[in-house]
């Protein structure tokens, strides 16, 4: 007996953007990222699962910039590339959300390797490794426990010795302000963060093209 035309039918494996991109979620391509997208989607995606205090949700957008403004503060020397990628090291939620540790751990290998192909690609759209150096990502990690424990303590309810003993207290002296934003204030907070990034990065470029002629 034959099947029903439906049930042979495969699940629709992407999803179609603002932009009009059409992004394969399972064979993510670099031309079908656009920053444009990503703003968007991490500017209404809540930090927490949205259990925080305020008239606004705490975006990953807003998390992103200040990650990456922590990490001007760990490695003052670092080329804006670098940076770049700590902007975006939560990109991969514009699609997928952003899932609680607990949750993830809960997943396994399947979630971790079906965000790091989609991370793979985004860096691949906009000039970044595959793969970040060791150091690198032990710095962005940083930032974002830095991060994670001034959110936890200022809007998730946590008391200072439990974010400490989840996140590791902060360095001396360093302060972070945690402010949720309307999601289109974050989303644009987020833009502009990126394309004076991408300036610095083509900026670069351009002076050491210069020296080689």
């Amino acid at each position: 007996m034959a099947r029903p035309a439906s049930a042979s039918k495969k699940p629709r494996a992407w999803q179609r953007m603002l932009s009009g991109r059409r992004l394969d979620l399972l064979d993510p391509s670099p031309f079908d990222i656009e920053i444009d997208d990503i703003a968007q989607g991490l500017a209404r995606v809540a930090r927490w699962n949205g259990q925080t205090k305020g008239d606004h949700a705490f975006s990953v957008a807003e998390h992103s910039v200040i990650v990456e403004a922590l990490c001007a503060e760990l490695q003052p020397d670092w080329p804006a590339k670098w940076r770049l990628a700590a902007l975006l090291h939560d990109a991969p939620e514009y699609v997928i959300g952003d899932m609680i540790s607990p949750f993830k751990a809960a997943l396994g290998y399947d979630y971790k390797a079906f965000e790091h192909r989609l991370e793979t690609a985004i860096h691949a759209r906009f000039g970044l490794p595959g793969e970040l150096p060791k150091t690198v990502h032990k710095t962005i990690k940083q930032a974002d426990r830095i991060s994670a424990f001034f959110e936890a303590v200022d809007i998730a309810g946590f008391s200072v010795e439990e974010a400490r003993q989840f996140f590791d207290a902060p360095p001396p002296g360093l302060r972070v302000e945690i402010n949720p934003r309307p999601a289109a204030e974050a989303q644009q907070l987020f833009l502009e963060r990126f394309a004076d990034l991408i300036d610095d990065m083509e900026n670069r470029s351009r002076r050491v093209a210069g020296r080689r002629i």
